[in-house]
């Protein structure tokens, strides 16, 4: 048995790398990974062979040189092209003079992104439930409050105490637009036919009267994506939450947003498998994302900035799922990528 020819036919990215980290062997698979030629991959130490990796490099060194496995489940990787990808990691020391080891890589993207999104959308409908009825017990008695506050201010006759009525009349408007904010949409509204890139371009025209002049913004889209059954206002809203979020990520050092449109093909969004979807990607190089937030990002009043509300990416998501969607979000330091995924008729 031709034991290259069967490993060329696996799935699993597999490396053989000596005590240095350079590859003496790289499988088919390896190369599709990391989109890298074979002859590239024996030539470089590991290392130089992508941007970045959930493992450090010097924790594989170590490992390597102490004859001990490691295993890293769900690690990030993004490859010298810029692709991100969620892999299992598995390090496995060979009885061998040489002190050589094997490497391997195993794409768990989409099983990752399912039980995610599953996951998220289980634990975003519970908050939603938690919040609608905070939401009923907190305007009833605002309303009545504000009401009692109107009746007072007409009764008084001196100008100076109706400050202070007008102050909770106020205060009970503020209250009651963050609690609606909370809610966000609740159901699927009237759809029209639009292209995606008008309500991207209308976005941006809003977002750069604002925007520092150290933050650029970068286009790159793909104009065979055709016209699409949206409600506009909404998606537009989602654009802007998820453009907004990445500025902010930005400054004050600034830096490049880039808002990039393709299409995948047979792309599952919950439990249902489509043939052509929209990916709408927005992308930074800021600093990314820290570990803990990353499974409760898209959760109500969640922020990782002292002065954020956590309303942004709850209403994004809320409205990317309205549209029989999700959003995607892979963050690594130097590069988080959001990417709403809507489905094509």
């Amino acid at each position: 048995m031709d034991m290259n020819n069967l490993l060329n036919h696996l799935v699993t990215a597999v490396f053989v790398i000596d005590n240095e980290l350079r590859s003496r062997y790289a499988n088919a698979a390896a190369e599709q990974l990391l989109g890298i030629g074979s002859n590239k991959l024996l030539e470089q130490r590991l290392p130089e062979l992508y941007q970045f990796m959930g493992v450090e490099a010097e924790l594989l060194q170590d490992s390597v040189n102490a004859n001990q496995g490691i295993t890293v489940n769900t690690a990030a990787l993004i490859t010298l092209d810029g692709v991100h990808h969620i892999i299992d990691i598995t390090l496995i020391p060979m009885e061998s003079e040489d002190n050589i080891s094997l490497l391997e890589l195993r794409q768990v993207d989409q099983q990752h992104r399912i039980h995610q999104q599953l996951n998220l959308d289980a634990q975003q409908q519970a908050a939603q439930f938690l919040v609608r009825n905070l939401a009923h017990e907190i305007k009833n008695p605002l309303g009545g409050l504000r009401g009692a506050a109107q009746l007072l201010s007409r009764e008084l006759e001196d100008p100076s105490l109706k400050e202070f009525t007008d102050l909770i009349i106020e205060q009970a408007d503020r209250l009651r637009n963050l609690v609606d904010k909370l809610l966000g949409p609740q159901r699927p509204t009237q759809h029209e036919t639009h292209n995606i890139h008008q309500i991207v371009q209308k976005v941006l025209r809003l977002v750069e009267l604002t925007l520092p002049s150290n933050i650029r913004l970068e286009r790159d889209y793909d104009p065979s994506i055709p016209d699409m059954d949206m409600d506009a206002d909404q998606l537009q809203q989602a654009v802007l939450n998820v453009v907004q979020n990445a500025a902010q990520a930005l400054d004050p050092n600034g830096g490049e947003i880039l808002i990039r449109t393709r299409t995948q093909h047979q792309v599952t969004i919950g439990t249902k498998r489509f043939k052509l979807v929209l990916a709408l990607s927005i992308i930074d190089n800021g600093p990314g994302i820290p570990a803990d937030l990353l499974d409760t990002l898209f959760y109500p009043m969640v922020t990782g900035r002292e002065e954020g509300s956590g309303l942004g990416l709850s209403i994004a998501h809320n409205i990317a799922r309205l549209h029989g969607g999700r959003i995607d979000c892979i963050s690594a330091p130097g590069q988080t990528e959001f990417t709403i995924i809507l489905p094509l008729q």
